[in-house]
């Protein structure tokens, strides 16, 4: 970006980033007013630059950032739990988490976990699943399951007796059903705040 952009305008664009995100920009005249600028054509100019240089696009008389440029930046050197290595400084690109565990889909809902039954696959209390929506799963997907009218996140699995939900917690039965038992969702990631 720097090599595209001045350094004002590099400033102009993260303004818009942090204050609009995903969300439809607004006309020139508010931006003008919200970032303290004294000409409307001085936001057009800016507009052109970053419009010209694909850093916004314009849709159904919308303007929206560019989400290559949304979210954060994904380093190519894989960061090892081991031992200490030397972390190269080149970026690959930026991601978006919406993107990867595709929270924009309809069908794609996010739950915080609660309780400590599935933290022997690393599955803790205050985490964040990714549950896509379907009533089907295999044998050994985490699911977000309907068990006697109770929702419940375990691991589906099937014996001779028939479907059962396993917790990945030694210290917790398995759960079968006395009613009931369906399928919510199946699990498609675990996202976690450190701090």
């Amino acid at each position: 970006m720097e090599e595209i952009l001045t350094k004002k305008q590099e400033d102009f664009f993260n303004k818009l980033k942090e204050e609009f995100g995903k969300k439809p920009l607004s006309s020139f005249e508010k931006i003008k007013n919200l970032f303290g600028y004294k000409s409307k054509n001085s936001i057009k100019q800016y507009m052109n630059i970053l419009k010209k240089n694909n850093f916004i696009f314009s849709e159904d008389d919308n303007y929206y950032i560019n989400p290559e440029y949304l979210g954060g930046k994904l380093a190519m050197s894989k960061v090892k739990a081991g031992f200490a290595s030397v972390m190269d400084d080149k970026i690959e690109k930026r991601i978006s988490f919406d993107e990867i565990l595709n929270l924009n889909s309809p069908s794609t809902f996010v739950f915080k976990v609660s309780g400590d039954s599935m933290c022997d696959i690393g599955i803790y209390e205050g985490d964040y699943v990714t549950v896509k929506k379907t009533s089907e799963a295999n044998i050994g997907d985490v699911v977000l399951a309907v068990v006697d009218n109770e929702f419940t996140l375990k691991t589906y699995k099937k014996d001779s007796r028939g479907y059962y939900l396993k917790p990945e917690n030694k210290n917790y039965p398995v759960i079968r059903p006395k009613i009931s038992l369906s399928i919510f969702g199946v699990v498609t990631g675990v996202t976690r705040k450190i701090s």
